[in-house]
């Protein structure tokens, strides 16, 4: 979902444990980008930097011949 300016909007879960008190957070559908946070803000800003890293392009060697094309959705 597009959000303001273009920008795209992801949807998350926030848990709190019921031990420690602290938030879980994860992207469901990018398994293993998970993160938490003391309070559930923390939780947030942490979730977002770890989906932005899950994101972040690796480079990568293209054999010769190959191209690398981009896809917008």
């Amino acid at each position: 979902m597009r959000g303001p300016e273009g920008s795209i909007r992801w949807r998350v879960i926030l848990e709190p444990d019921a031990e420690t008190g602290d938030w879980a957070a994860w992207w469901p559908e990018l398994p293993g980008c998970v993160s938490a946070g003391v309070t559930e803000e923390d939780a947030l800003r942490n979730i977002r930097e770890a989906i932005e890293l899950y994101l972040e392009r690796d480079p990568i060697e293209l054999s010769p011949g190959a191209r690398a094309r981009e896809v917008e959705l």
